[in-house]
């Protein structure tokens, strides 16, 4: 072969290599930059799933409640998923709120272990869409009924993708039927089995609190409180604390417990950061 068609031969070879590496040189610059930009994020939101038959307003008065008394004010933003993945945004974060809410429902509000699965991959396709346009590194997680089931499901099977990135600091769930109505944990519902199996997975640095209603000795006036303490088989011993609290006395009852005073007293002392600053303002939502 020539000694000319060989050097041409060479020099094709570096322009091939020198074109494929631009792109793969530009995708490494990026992504440090976004690394960086979360590393110094100060934004740390409060993520709130509702139960099942419940709208993306489900909790609307108990952060008005929250923003009674106190010098900074939570902002809220919600986003409802639909069937095939699409978002919906409405309310905002407003600049220099460094602990909104946020609320993800989901079109499909049905009950039932297959459909909290579904409501898993639902939440995964909102969480990553604010995980990556918000690029805060840690969070706390909220779940009224099923959306405590549907939070532990998600720690489950999703948070692996998320976990060197951003961390989920705690996990408040609220009148959580962990074994569904039943009130014999030697009865274990194929959902309380599975969260048991996979326990393992659930991030060792996670603080649980366990809240269930005492309308009665024995539930909630809906879940029975011994489902709600099935929980315990699945957070003990797997993550840094787990806590279990009943309220009582009014709106104890299960579907207001999200306005029992005593739950707003707990979330303000056990959920939010103690002390919080106002930092540099936040990308704007598409709401």
């Amino acid at each position: 072969m020539p000694k000319s068609r060989n050097w041409k031969l060479i020099i094709m070879a570096l322009v091939i290599i020198i074109l494929l590496a631009i792109p793969g040189y530009s995708w490494m610059k990026k992504t440090n930059k976004e690394h960086a930009e979360r590393q110094r994020s100060t934004l740390s939101p409060v993520i709130m799933v509702p139960g099942s038959s419940a709208t993306i307003n489900r909790f609307n008065s108990l952060v008005k409640l929250l923003n009674q008394k106190t010098p900074y004010k939570h902002s809220l933003l919600k986003i409802e998923v639909e069937e095939d993945g699409t978002l919906t945004y409405s309310g905002s974060i407003k600049k220099g709120d460094n602990e909104p809410f946020i609320v993800i429902g989901f079109q499909n509000r049905h009950d039932g272990y297959s459909n909290i699965k579904k409501q898993a991959g639902w939440l995964d396709d909102a969480f990553y869409e604010i995980f990556t346009n918000y690029k805060f590194n840690n969070f706390k997680a909220f779940g009224h009924s099923n959306g405590g089931l549907i939070w532990t499901y998600w720690l489950e099977h999703f948070y692996s993708d998320y976990k060197s990135d951003v961390k989920v600091k705690k996990l408040m769930t609220l009148g959580s039927p962990y074994n569904f109505s039943e009130t014999n944990v030697k009865k274990k519902t194929q959902m309380l089995s599975d969260f048991i199996k996979y326990k393992k997975r659930l991030p060792k640095s996670l603080i649980v609190y366990s809240l269930s209603g005492g309308e009665s000795y024995e539930s909630d006036g809906l879940v029975p409180e011994a489902s709600v303490e099935a929980g315990k088989y699945i957070f003990q011993k797997q993550v840094k604390s787990f806590t279990a609290m009943t309220v009582t006395g009014e709106d104890a009852q299960h579907s207001s417990l999200p306005q029992n005073k005593q739950v707003v007293k707990i979330i303000k002392q056990y959920l939010l950061d103690k002390q919080r600053k106002v930092g540099p303002s936040q990308p704007k939502t598409k709401g």
